[in-house]
């Protein structure tokens, strides 16, 4: 596994820049038509794990194996709010300082977004939403959380998010008198099913350490409906699971 890891760092350093910044201008992919997601592999030569990857992601998690996965650690602090429409989706840029820790391995917290509807399903079930928290290691390996997330009852810091929405694609909002904190999305449970896949956008990297709590979260409808008034669809449907294992804490 660890030799794994190695070969994956020169392009995972790469895709986590991608994965941060989506710059508008690279915005030639999307989730539907002719650059959407059963096309992105052909569409530049660095793109093409998202048509020959056999470690992808998402997937519908079915029958995961019960396992004694090691806690999740979350440390999780406080930032001023850094608001990003990219192209694809709504992303909060997190300032340094944050981490989870699991199975003593460490990672900072980058940025989260959102999906709409969920990327993840669980036994065929999909979601209304997910946010993905994408986390680094001092070596460059991705861990991401991911949060799914029901129709239900108001969720304070999401409207606290959509209250400073950007009004344009590719303009960023920085919110300096308003901070947030990643801590207040997680559900109570921390149970969670494990996996090794990719990232779920271009150029669909593998590597990335997927953790998908078991618990989703809520989201009132009218938060739903303001970010799927922006974001109607953006969701790579599930990928083959190709054999790999999935483990779920006990």
């Amino acid at each position: 596994m660890k030799q794994f890891f190695t070969l994956a760092l020169a392009t995972l350093v790469p895709a986590l820049l991608q994965c941060q910044e989506h710059a508008p201008s690279a915005a030639h992919w999307s989730y539907q038509g002719s650059t959407g997601p059963q096309h992105w592999g052909d569409l530049e030569p660095e793109y093409s794990a998202c048509r020959v990857g056999t470690h992808q992601s998402p997937i519908d998690i079915r029958n995961p194996e019960r396992a004694d996965l090691p806690s999740l650690s979350f440390d999780y602090h406080p930032v001023p709010l850094k608001l990003i429409n990219n192209g694809h989706t709504i992303q909060v840029d997190y300032a340094p300082g944050s981490f989870l820790t699991v199975d003593q391995q460490k990672y900072q917290l980058v940025q989260f977004h959102f999906h709409h509807p969920s990327e993840e399903h669980i036994a065929g079930q999909s979601y209304d939403m997910v946010a993905h928290l994408v986390h680094k290691d001092a070596a460059g390996h991705l861990a991401v959380v991911a949060v799914l997330l029901k129709e239900g009852k108001a969720n304070p810091l999401i409207q606290t998010l959509w209250n400073h929405l950007p009004k344009q694609v590719g303009h960023e909002t920085t919110v300096s008198n308003v901070q947030v904190n990643a801590a207040d999305l997680l559900p109570e449970h921390r149970g969670y099913y494990a996996y090794e896949g990719s990232l779920t956008t271009p150029p669909c990297t593998e590597g990335v350490r997927w953790l998908v709590l078991s618990d989703p979260e809520e989201i009132s409808a009218s938060e739903l409906h303001t970010f799927s008034a922006i974001y109607p669809h953006n969701a790579r449907p599930t990928q083959a699971v190709n054999g790999r294992m999935v483990k779920e804490s006990e």
